[in-house]
């Protein structure tokens, strides 16, 4: 089941707690650390235009990428009301193509999790290292174990609203290391006034800093740092998310 089709329209939603605003300031503070000033930057799983969106209000030109053309519809949507230039592109993560090279590529909300394969992962490091301008930078972030195991694994949630709500369970394997997402999706009909019952299955897989130091260097970049998502200080094993940060060596 394609991620999202169902859940695309509701997405932000639910999302409404997310601070996206300081989120988006965040990798802009993190650039600006290794003395970047980019121009064009491109967003792989950009969803519903989230960050792609408030960096390009921030003056720059973005190139957002998503696998679900239902998540591109809403983002394009939002950037027509609010008057902005961006290009989305509907490719997958692990086949993606641009028209030529960009100074940073960056990837949030634990997109990364998504590509549950090693190789595909190591597919997606190479493209990346193949569409950064010399020394650009690839900036992404990911959930980890301790929030897989500790936090999300085992557990449910569930969230209303008055026209939608959701209850969602998650299970985590140790042995494959992937967190699988079960959510059930109910959103009012507004001609019938019933609910709709949506059902998705996501899965994401929690890799360790060593094994995305290998897979960094495999593809031809320079790892670069590591931190404890949202800081600059050094993960830690309660961290719930840390941020990467790898640079193209230089073409």
């Amino acid at each position: 089941m394609e991620a999202y089709s169902g859940f695309a329209p509701i997405y932000d939603l639910f999302m409404g707690d997310v601070d996206y605003d300081s989120w988006a300031e965040y990798i802009k503070n993190i650039w600006e650390k290794y003395g970047k000033n980019p121009k064009l930057i491109a967003e792989l799983g950009c969803g519903t235009g989230n960050i792609t969106g408030r960096l390009s209000q921030m003056g720059y030109d973005m190139i957002g990428i998503d696998i679900s053309e239902e998540m591109l519809l809403e983002a394009k949507e939002k950037a027509f009301d609010e008057g902005l230039e961006i290009l989305y592109l509907l490719q997958d993560m692990t086949e993606f193509e641009l028209f030529g090279t960009v100074d940073v590529i960056i990837s949030t909300c634990d997109s990364m999790n998504y590509i549950t394969e090693k190789d595909d992962l190591l597919k997606v490091f190479k493209l990346v290292n193949n569409y950064l301008d010399p020394k650009g930078l690839f900036i992404f972030d990911l959930n980890t174990e301790y929030k897989f195991k500790n936090i999300l694994g085992e557990n449910s949630f569930s969230q209303t609203d008055e026209d939608a709500a959701y209850i969602w369970e998650n299970t985590y394997d140790e042995e494959s290391k992937i967190n699988e997402y079960y959510v059930n999706f109910f959103v009012k009909d507004e001609e019938t006034g019933l609910y709709d019952r949506i059902e998705e299955c996501h899965y994401e897989k929690a890799y360790d800093i060593e094994e995305i130091k290998e897979l960094i260097n495999k593809s031809g970049m320079d790892f670069v740092a590591a931190f404890d998502a949202f800081t600059f200080n050094e993960p830690n094993e309660k961290s719930e998310r840390i941020c990467i940060v790898a640079m193209e060596k230089g073409k």
